[in-house]
């Protein structure tokens, strides 16, 4: 299915034209049929040759109900702009105009009507003019009578061209249906109607509204109940659900998940003003079928006056490279909106505006994941997604680690801040060497201990969950240097002759330095209170093989020429390294 929009003023016969062309009535109001102008979207179809079903969204020409055309013009990639030939160039006209303009439509064809009852020829030449100063630069116009039907298969033969020229959405793409439609089906319930873009609504998904999942109960395509709807479609959904009263019009249903909802984001402006005009403070803000006021704020108005940060009123789910149009009500003027950053960082300290506009300066609105993560910095894959950034080639030398990203640049500061701060904590608490991943990366300011572990560069190594400098046998601190070459001098004539707990005491060896010591191989710590010098254990099965096997407990002390508190311990370390066999009758036997 193909989807197109109606534009133009007032009674210039946009929904008489496109019942001719279809053979429906789109004025479905009692009211509309008795005013003749539209009020509410109106929506009918047709088949055209070689091109298949083209559904039509008959949007209002007054003034009073431009937010109900922009709701209608919004989601559709296409658009029929309606002048008529009896009549000058309009008001509304131009507003339509610079609306479509300023949300970059460029798939147009321009109709000029009731050519039975007027030359068209001002009018054509009027249009075209207009029409090629905006982004439908170069779109057909034709000369039509709805009434006498003159010109209508020209029309017809110009639509099927540019439907046919239109870029296929992609059916697996997430869903974003805005509602511009809600009424109540009895039997049913809640019924909503809309554009969709792309992706595929199917009977049974589940779309969320905010933080509320909906059931779709059925869906329906051109009056017709359906299985599945692609976009580009015109859609009617039964919804249920505990959150169904909350819909209506300009609510969004999405896929669950998938969008990001923010009040905040960067925006370029085109359109609407000249450098060094004043924007104003508040806007009204028309994204798809929705609208709703927006603060706007310019970021830097010397540097750039086009880039502004828009603060909403409530959250949407808006993605990079989005369009859509800011009008002024009182003046009716429209400003374009490319949306740069829908998840962009707070502005706090003075001068944060121009800072940001600088970054902004060469972003293009077009997701690409590499200026992405190189920007921000810090980014999550979530993140990245919601915001409709697709996978792709990082940034060289950018870290991926624990879902998230760190850019190229942040990566390498995060590196050496790393190896500063375990540096700084060595040095103060030198019996306690190194730091948690999870210490760092607080103290880095990283969500995830992966990220931590993912930028840590040699020397530095990753041992047990803690960051650590390369051990030597000179990196004990001097207090505990001295401590260890007393303990080596008593050892010296006596290896096995382990330092009593007084000893021990006295030497300032208490359980945390005897650890420090052990982890740094200048002691070997047998058992709790039992510490010898490296190379004991092996010294102990050279003594030890001189006896006659297998050997009974006080054969080895004697051996040792240590005690039994000593001689007990060391033999049970023996047995764990398996040096030596213990027997049933509790001897032991060299292996």
């Amino acid at each position: 299915m193909y989807v197109v929009a109606t534009a133009g003023h007032v009674d210039h016969g946009k929904s008489t034209l496109v019942d001719a062309l279809t053979g429906m009535q789109s004025d479905r109001l009692e009211e509309e049929r008795r005013r003749g102008l539209s009020i509410e979207l109106g929506f009918v179809w047709t088949n055209l040759p070689d091109v298949g079903e083209v559904a039509f969204v008959d949007v209002p020409g007054h003034e009073r109900f431009i937010t109900t055309m922009l709701a209608g013009i919004g989601p559709v990639p296409a658009v029929l702009f309606v002048v008529a030939a009896d009549d000058p160039w309009m008001p509304q006209a131009a507003e339509h105009l610079a609306a479509l303009d300023a949300l970059g439509v460029r798939h147009a064809l321009v109709a000029v009507t009731r050519c039975d009852l007027a030359d068209p020829a001002g009018a054509v030449s009027r249009a075209s003019a207009e029409v090629e100063r905006t982004s439908m630069r170069g779109a057909p116009v034709v000369a039509v009578s709805a009434r006498t039907g003159a010109g209508l298969d020209q029309l017809r033969s110009h639509l099927a061209a540019m439907v046919g020229a239109l870029p296929q959405p992609d059916p697996d793409a997430d869903v974003r249906f805005w509602v511009d439609r809600r009424f109540t089906v009895r039997g049913a319930g809640t019924v909503v109607t809309g554009t969709l873009p792309a992706g595929r609504i199917a009977r049974g998904d589940e779309l969320a509204l905010g933080g509320v999942r909906l059931r779709v109960r059925g869906v329906q395509s051109l009056g017709r109940p359906v299985e599945a709807a692609t976009g580009v479609s015109r859609v009617a959904l039964n919804l249920a659900g505990d959150g169904v009263a909350r819909v209506d019009r300009g609510s969004v249903l999405v896929t669950p998940d998938a969008y990001h909802h923010t009040k905040v984001l960067d925006v370029r402006l085109h359109g609407g003003h000249q450098r060094g005009d004043r924007l104003p403070g508040h806007l009204q803000l028309h994204v798809g079928a929705t609208d709703v006021q927006a603060q706007v704020r310019p970021l830097a108005a010397d540097l750039d006056p086009d880039l502004v940060r828009l603060n909403l009123e409530r959250p949407l789910p808006v993605r990079v490279g989005d369009r859509a149009l800011l009008r002024d009500p009182g003046t009716r003027t429209v400003w374009g909106v490319h949306v740069l950053d829908p998840a962009p960082p707070p502005l706090g300290r003075r001068g944060a505006g121009r800072v940001r506009a600088r970054q902004l300066a060469d972003v293009t609105g077009t997701p690409d994941v590499a200026s992405e993560i190189a920007r921000r910095g810090l980014v999550d894959d979530r993140t990245l997604r919601r915001i409709g950034v697709p996978a792709g080639e990082p940034p060289s030398g950018a870290v991926r680690a624990g879902g998230w990203w760190l850019s190229a640049e942040r990566a390498e500061r995060a590196a050496r801040e790393t190896a500063r701060i375990v540096a700084e904590h060595d040095a103060a608490q030198p019996l306690d060497p190194g730091l948690p991943l999870t210490v760092l990366a607080d103290r880095l300011g990283l969500p995830s201990a992966e990220l931590v572990s993912a930028v840590v560069a040699a020397p530095l190594r990753v041992a047990g969950g803690r960051v650590r400098a390369p051990a030597s046998a000179a990196s004990l601190p001097p207090e505990l240097e001295r401590a260890v070459a007393v303990l080596e001098q008593d050892l010296a004539g006596s290896p096995f002759a382990a330092p009593t707990a007084e000893r021990l005491a006295e030497l300032g060896l208490d359980v945390r330095r005897i650890a420090v010591a052990a982890k740094a191989g200048r002691v070997l710590r047998v058992a709790p209170g039992i510490v010898l010098l490296p190379g004991a254990e092996q010294q102990a099965v050279d003594l030890l093989s001189g006896l006659p096997q297998p050997f009974t407990t006080s054969e080895a002390r004697q051996c040792l020429a240590t005690t039994r508190r000593v001689a007990l311990p060391l033999l049970d370390a023996l047995d764990r390294r398996g040096l030596t066999r213990r027997l049933p009758d509790d001897r032991r036997e060299l292996c």
